[in-house]
């Protein structure tokens, strides 16, 4: 056999390698920059373009109103008359509390800070997410308190409905919303009655929510006796949607400023309620007439919020028992009070689990237990000094981290601005991957083939 030039075994090599970089099979398809998932850059979010009376038009609207809200009595209404230098959203507690949706469309309207957790494109095409700035909470809440008595849930002569039918027509007939069929889309429904007619047709979004209470429904479809836990396309689910805090009405008390104690249990709040509340009312009959235990009617309103600082303040342990819904703005008004909260809740869900762990602060009670009379007072009685002193710690700790307003925190000293907003972004950032999933998965469905819109929450 004749042998190959010396030269020849290096060029041949060359063309060898050559030709494997330049004949390979093709490689599989790369995910677009929108859509492969970057866990260390910030997330991108488009703001649709909606009118401005859909939003900070609706804060003019609100202060130009001069009546009282009909549901409080008028001396109660810090709002109203408007006050010369008022607030940038309502201080009615009963609107203040879901004021998450000025605080997130707040945050794009300034994100430009390196430390923020978000950042505004211009072009939808680049985002990873879709932010619908409507203020759903106010426009249901301005309904509620100033429309026709009646009429919310009735759509003729309901000027939020009128506004719910605009946003979503607005939308859906955008390009963004038909290229993810709406799964990239935000809407903030922090109100439990937020865009109430038109819940089906934003179901497939990231809905922004307290919590779960008043969603769930039994499929009537489904012959499985647990199908209670198996929850229609057209509710909430923790596989798609975000739990955020309630904004808390009472002021913030710094632990330096933390006194003695001496009540055991505190709770103001109504009695009797509706669903879950049960619990609330049975709760109340055990509790009443205890040692050392305070059950308050009422609400932090502009003639309770003294009594409730007063209350929180001087108590070791809040009571929060599902009411209405599984939780309360209470609940985070106890954490600003450094008065340990007390869940008598089996339903409850709670914003950034997975970001914070809520066992170094909070104490969870089962409903079966606080149920046996003398059980829960005897058990926060036998809870140590040392152990209350560590959650109260840690209490402090995480105050700042359910603080919508950062520029209060800084006020008080401190120097982060990683409060609410930023953790809202990041819990949103976390679902992105199984959301791009879905919105990939669903483009490849071959054309008449339909798959249930379903999802386990556990």
């Amino acid at each position: 056999m004749k042998r190959l030039p010396f030269l020849a075994v290096p060029v041949l090599l060359l063309l060898l390698s050559l030709s494997f970089f330049l004949f390979r099979p093709t490689s599989p398809p790369v995910l677009s920059s929108r859509q492969a998932f970057e866990p260390d850059r910030r997330l991108r979010a488009y703001v649709a373009d909606l009118p401005r009376a859909l939003n900070y038009g609706l804060l003019d609207r609100y202060w130009s109103l001069r009546a009282a809200d009909s549901r409080i009595q008028a001396s109660s209404d810090p709002d109203h008359p408007p006050p010369h230098d008022h607030p940038p959203y309502p201080e009615n507690p009963l609107i203040k509390q879901y004021s998450a949706e000025y605080w997130l469309l707040a945050s794009l309207r300034a994100a430009t800070t390196a430390t923020a957790a978000v950042r505004v494109v211009a072009d939808w095409r680049e985002a990873d997410v879709v932010f619908v700035p409507f203020f759903a909470t106010l426009s249901a809440e301005m309904e509620l308190g100033w429309g026709t008595k009646g009429a919310f849930r009735k759509k003729d002569g309901n000027e939020d409905y009128r506004r719910q039918r605009e946003v979503v027509d607005r939308v859906t007939s955008h390009p963004a919303w038909r290229r993810s069929g709406g799964r990239d889309h935000i809407f903030v429904l922090t109100d439990p009655v937020a865009m109430w007619h038109v819940r089906a047709e934003i179901a497939p979004a990231i809905l922004l929510v307290v919590d779960f209470g008043g969603w769930y429904k039994l499929d009537s479809k489904s012959a499985s006796r647990n199908s209670s836990r198996m929850i229609q396309h057209t509710q909430v689910s923790l596989l798609k949607d975000v739990i955020v805090p309630y904004t808390h009405l009472l002021p913030t008390l710094l632990l330096s400023e933390n006194k003695d104690r001496p009540t055991l249990l505190y709770f103001k709040g109504a009695k009797h309620r509706h669903r879950g509340g049960l619990v609330r009312e049975k709760l109340w009959d055990l509790l009443d007439n205890e040692l050392d235990v305070i059950m308050e009617e009422g609400f932090p309103n502009a003639t309770g919020r003294e009594q409730s600082i007063k209350g929180m303040r001087t108590s070791e342990f809040c009571l929060h028992p599902s009411g209405d819904t599984p939780t309360s703005c209470r609940l985070f008004d106890a954490i600003a009070s450094l008065c340990i909260p007390v869940i008598v809740s089996d339903e409850v869900e709670l914003p950034f689990e997975g970001i914070i762990d809520y066992t170094e602060f909070l104490i969870f009670v089962s409903v079966s237990n606080a149920m046996r009379p003398k059980w829960l007072t005897s058990y926060l009685r036998n809870i140590s000094k040392q152990q209350k002193d560590e959650f109260r710690r840690n209490l402090a700790r995480v105050q700042p981290i359910f603080e919508y307003d950062t520029s209060y925190s800084m006020s008080r000293g401190s120097s982060s601005i990683d409060g609410a907003v930023n953790h809202i972004w990041k819990k949103i950032h976390h679902k992105l991957p199984m959301i791009q999933e879905a919105i990939i998965r669903e483009k490849r469905k071959p054309e008449g083939v339909s798959t249930p819109l379903r999802c386990h929450c556990t």
